[in-house]
């Protein structure tokens, strides 16, 4: 009898406002019926079951669940409940601890809204499309479902006001890995990149969370115009590491150094006594510099530029003339070739002085014939 009496005097005492520890004993389409030791059971409408919109109160309980309930309404034959009030009060206390300690936690998006996603907190959470990703996303709907990492930035209780982001884990993540980056960065190391980004200046390659520079004259052996001219974006390239400077956070790159010289094996691409095809480059006191392969010059010099006399090599030669010469020598070691436009016409012109006496040859004509044809008309 004590004990009844007892928890006859709870129930009396049952106020607007306590919370309460209840079990759901039925589920309805837009109710929850909770035994919470009162007597009659308590009720759950379902637009206080979450701080989501919730279509069937079955989506958010089911019977059997433990529920912590605030009374939001007390009559005689009615008790009403909310899962919601609870839930929003323990949310804003931990959400304003997580803003404090800038914590990192884990969430689902519920929802995809204009303007960015609703995730559930215990609150109607809010991430605005610019704080999504660090890059601009175009459509939202793969994002339902999917459990993002994020950061509370903004909370407002009046305006009932809860910001979130993902883009700040994301930087966070991309800075710290930076910096690891950065810090097993070597001269004189070679890695592989990806082209990020082309300018008229050379290529920015990410190397794995850091960007460096492949300024333009790094980028080949040969004279380069344009950088996408011998890269592009997204192709993996390697390079090796020039110079780190940790402090400004930049790093220059060089692609030619990763590439055979060329140079090398040169003296099987070229012999003494070929022709070769090149433009004058360079021209100088003493003779031309013809380039006969990228980043492969060979000089011919001015005793061998042509069959007269000249005072300097521009009196027969101009930059960026295409010309031919024969090569007098090849040294790969020195990195030294020796040509001679001269040398190249004398053999054209002994070559056709030759075919001029084979066909002479060839005509039967002889001089002594010649001279004897002419004696007998004198008699």
């Amino acid at each position: 009898m004590d004990e009844m009496n007892q928890e006859m005097s709870e129930m009396t005492n049952l106020s607007v406002g306590e919370i309460v520890t209840g079990k759901v004993v039925k589920v309805e389409e837009k109710q929850v019926l909770v035994d919470i030791g009162y007597k009659v059971d308590g009720i759950v409408p379902i637009s206080e079951l979450s701080s989501l919109h919730v279509e069937k109160a079955s989506d958010a309980v089911s019977e059997g669940d433990e529920l912590t309930l605030k009374v939001k309404k007390l009559e005689d034959d009615e008790v009403v409940l909310s899962k919601r009030a609870v839930d929003s009060e323990k949310a804003w206390e931990d959400l304003e601890a997580k803003l404090a300690s800038g914590e990192v936690f884990q969430a689902e998006v519920k929802d995809i809204v204009k303007g960015g996603l609703v995730v559930d907190v215990g609150l109607r959470g809010f991430i605005p499309a610019s704080l999504v990703e660090t890059y601009y996303v175009e459509d939202f709907e793969p994002y339902k479902g999917k459990e993002l990492s994020l950061k509370v930035v903004e909370l407002d209780r009046e305006q009932n006001r809860v910001i979130l982001s993902h883009s700040a884990v994301v930087e966070e993540e991309e800075s710290v890995k930076k910096k690891e980056v950065l810090q097993s960065l070597e001269a004189g190391q070679v890695l592989e990149g990806t082209v990020q980004r082309l300018t008229d200046f050379g290529a920015f390659v990410d190397l794995g969370g850091v960007d460096g520079l492949v300024h333009i004259s790094q980028l080949a052996h040969e004279h380069v115009e344009k950088p996408q001219d011998v890269v592009e974006e997204g192709q993996v390239i390697s390079v090796k590491v020039l110079s780190v400077d940790r402090d400004n956070e930049r790093i220059s790159l060089s692609r030619k150094d990763t590439l055979p010289g060329p140079w090398e094996d040169i003296e099987s691409k070229v012999a003494q006594g070929d022709t070769v095809e090149g433009t004058v480059r360079r021209l100088v006191n003493f003779g031309a510099f013809i380039e006969i392969y990228p980043g492969v010059e060979g000089l011919v010099h001015i005793s061998q530029i042509a069959n007269r006399h000249i005072g300097t090599p521009d009196e027969v030669l101009e930059e960026g003339q295409t010309v031919q010469a024969k090569v007098l020598d090849v040294n790969e070691s020195e990195r030294r070739i020796s040509l001679s436009i001269k040398e190249l016409e004398q053999d054209s012109n002994r070559r056709d002085i030759e075919q001029y006496e084979r066909n002479d040859e060839g005509s039967g004509f002889q001089l002594g014939d010649f001279i004897g044809d002419e004696l007998n008309k004198l008699k």
